[in-house]
């Protein structure tokens, strides 16, 4: 499978998995997404006043289940999302999960859970295909049996035990919707700003104010935590204000476009503006919890903007491992070489290929947006940022057997693995 191909399949499954409700693919042309907005409703939604004990929003979880994957003798754990059902264009509730090989690499995995048939998910392994001639990762069909995931992984039984209660850190999910028509006055029109916010609250440990707080700070988009910690509602609002100007702004493009009779243009999808904050689950797992901020923004355009800002967390203090207090001084040019490396098999390179056939030089440097799992280091690249746009987000696994000497001491590091200093 082609690093392309690879990496438009990713953008696919997540415009689904995390965007859903949004009707459109990010590494498509927005104009193209038009006919999915059109049904859309003029009704501002909201999410309902929070409790004193925060629950979980309609449709919308958080769950870890076992397996033993066939033909494999490690059992993994697959840490599974629900976003809920979006109000708008799609009625399906969207999901999205990992789980990770021996060695500790991640494997993305996303689907949908139907509202006709609530209890069958279809999933879709990301970026991991069957065979040479495959363009498609293993396919998971499961029927949900009790507290059981029971089906097939590519034609093979399977069974996922739901794990009660959760490993690691037990999250409550909660989800805001809101959406404005740029002419208020105007219930034909189907031109609306819409936002959405998903966020993950920890329930329970030694240090869940500490972690609340600064998981908060990262949905916010703070890069330190010197910041006061916002509240959910604060950050929900702050996504809410990004609407406020969109009236102002696109109302006169749309009634311009119209009084244009010498044009065939007629606004349409261009003018449906969206924007959107996840949280996701990357790793959690004794006292190590690694989270995905993924945002995605849509102004105009040929395409929409979007990344992942990653991050651990040591659960025993809350506080968040930043780049320096996972690597020792002076590591960047051994990252460096590293990198090359373990990025070649990504972009689909072969051992002596330059870098530069996919990305923009023939060298990746060490990004500071990393984030651990118990078997190495994750480096996460935006769009843009290293190579173009078609080649998406890139990530790169490397193990902790090749990082070991770089690593500070202390980490809270799953699965009993200590990093010393030599």
């Amino acid at each position: 499978m082609s690093y392309q191909s690879r990496i438009l399949t990713l953008a696919a499954a997540k415009s689904l998995a995390a965007i859903g409700g949004l009707g459109l693919l990010l590494t498509a042309c927005q104009s193209d997404s038009g006919s999915s907005t059109a049904s859309t409703t003029a009704a501002t939604i909201t999410e309902k006043q929070p409790t004193a004990t925060p629950t979980d929003s309609e449709g919308a979880w958080y769950r870890q289940y076992r397996a033993l994957l066939p033909g494999s003798s490690d059992s993994i754990s697959l840490h599974l999302q629900s976003f809920g059902k979006n109000h708008g264009d799609f009625t399906e509730a969207r999901l999205w999960g990992f789980y990770a090989a021996a060695d500790g690499q991640p494997h993305e995995v996303s689907g949908t859970l139907s509202s006709s048939a609530p209890d069958s998910i279809t999933l879709r392994t990301i970026g991991m295909p069957t065979g040479e001639d495959s363009q498609e990762g293993p396919v998971w069909r499961l029927q949900r049996t009790g507290t059981m995931l029971v089906g097939t992984q590519n034609g093979r039984p399977v069974q996922l035990r739901l794990v009660q209660p959760a490993r690691g850190i037990r999250f409550v999910t909660r989800t805001f919707a809101d959406s404005v028509p740029a002419r208020p006055n105007h219930p034909e029109d189907s031109i609306f700003g819409r936002t959405r916010l998903h966020a993950l609250l920890p329930q329970g440990g030694t240090a869940r104010q500490t972690l609340q707080q600064n998981l908060l700070r990262g949905l916010r988009g703070d890069t330190l935590e010197t910041k006061p910690a916002p509240t959910l509602e604060a950050v929900w609002q702050q996504k809410r204000n990004e609407l406020k100007d969109y009236q102002q702004e696109v109302g006169p493009l749309v009634e311009a476009a119209l009084a244009d009779t010498s044009s065939s243009y007629r606004p349409a999808a261009t003018l449906n503006y969206e924007t959107e904050a996840d949280t996701y689950v990357l790793w959690n797992q004794g006292n190590l919890l690694s989270i995905g901020y993924f945002t995605f923004d849509y102004s105009g355009g040929a395409h929409g903007n979007y990344g992942t800002t990653v991050r651990s967390y040591d659960t025993r203090t809350g506080r968040a491992l930043h780049y320096t207090d996972i690597f020792r001084p002076g590591s960047e040019m051994a990252l460096e070489r590293l990198l090359g490396q373990y990025a070649k098999p990504v972009l689909g390179l072969k051992p002596g290929q330059p870098l530069s056939n996919s990305l923009f030089k023939n060298t990746l440097p060490a990004t500071h947006n990393v984030y651990l799992t118990s078997g190495g280091a994750v480096f996460v690249y935006a769009p843009y940022e290293v190579a173009s746009y078609a080649q998406g987000e890139i990530r790169v696994f490397m193990p902790f057997s090749a990082l070991q000497p770089l690593l500070q001491p202390g980490l809270p590091v799953a699965n009993g693995v200590e990093v010393v200093r030599k």
